[in-house]
């Protein structure tokens, strides 16, 4: 077993638990299964955070098969089911889009108040600079000072330039300031943390939508990525987070945190399935290594307990 998949076995471990559980206590050994068992293996799948559309896509494919007498064990649902999700996961998953050597990648991060975002921009900057990249980090989020502080601290564990202003600062001023620090210290990637309020907020999604434009004056191909961090243990909440933020901010993949801290894992798949969005990055605990790239496999099989990732 590779130390990565174990990573993701560790971090998924009360999914895991829930829904391999919840699939042995439903399909027993009888000699047939009946349509109410299937029916409460979409519930259990729904109600671990799969979403209605992959649930009953999941379930659909297992119900056929065992019609047609290709499925007779519920260690045979976890394999298939594992397949099943592994392919939503993996039908647009990507590698980062880098800019051309000489720029730096800029990278906008969005999301709640709440949801890891300023975490992960912490951890992201770790494991990269880890890997021998330079990267800087933007304070965008100028209305919480306490935002502005926990990416300084960021910084300074990873030995980080971070471009910040005062409190109540135009955010696409420093925004501005960062693309021209971060082009001038030849950066590899530029972190950009923005504000958190409620999706909601009208004023929230003009400021980003100003943050995005000025990027793009200064680099027409920046930003390469924009992320959404989501709160993997909060439902039908960050599907209308994703919903609301895809509308202003040209969302182009995922970054979900806490997944070891809830039982219902399944998000990933529900986002994919809603749409569309890549994972990039998952975090599956505490320490900033547990902020790992997303490999739809690890995932999948983690999730049902099959397999070991290969």
């Amino acid at each position: 077993m590779s130390s990565l998949f174990s990573k993701f076995k560790k971090g998924l471990l009360k999914t895991t638990t829930s829904v391999s559980r919840g699939i042995s206590g439903v399909f027993t050994n009888e000699k047939a299964w009946t349509d109410e068992q299937f029916d409460d293996l979409e519930n259990l799948l729904i109600s671990s955070d799969f979403g209605v559309a992959a649930s009953l896509s999941i379930v659909e494919d297992l119900r056929d098969r065992y019609k047609q007498g290709k499925i007779a064990t519920f260690e045979e649902i976890d394999r298939i089911a594992a397949e099943d999700v592994f392919k939503i996961l993996n039908k647009n998953q990507r590698e980062i889009n880098y800019a051309p050597k000489g720029q730096p990648t800029v990278i906008l991060f969005v999301g709640v108040n709440g949801s890891g975002k300023t975490t992960s921009i912490g951890k992201l900057a770790s494991l990269w600079q880890q890997e021998g990249k330079k990267v800087m980090l933007a304070a965008c989020d100028t209305f919480r000072a306490a935002a502005v502080d926990q990416l300084k601290i960021w910084g300074d564990r990873t030995n980080t330039h971070v471009v910040s202003a005062l409190h109540g600062a135009d955010p696409s001023s420093v925004a501005f300031d960062a693309v021209k620090s971060a082009q001038a210290r030849n950066a590899d990637i530029l972190l950009i943390d923005t504000a958190g309020r409620q999706h909601t907020s009208k004023g929230l999604m003009s400021e980003l939508s100003k943050i995005y434009r000025t990027i793009n004056k200064l680099c027409p191909e920046a930003p390469q990525e924009v992320w959404l961090t989501v709160d993997s243990s909060q439902g039908s909440n960050a599907i209308n987070q994703a919903r609301e933020f895809s509308k202003v901010a040209n969302v182009s993949g995922l970054v979900l945190t806490k997944l070891d801290g809830t039982g219902k894992g399944g998000m990933a798949v529900a986002l994919q399935q809603e749409f569309g969005f890549p994972v990039m990055f998952v975090g599956l605990g505490e320490s900033p290594e547990d902020m790992q790239k997303f490999n739809p496999k690890f995932y999948a099989d983690a999730l049902f307990n099959v397999g070991i990732g290969a």
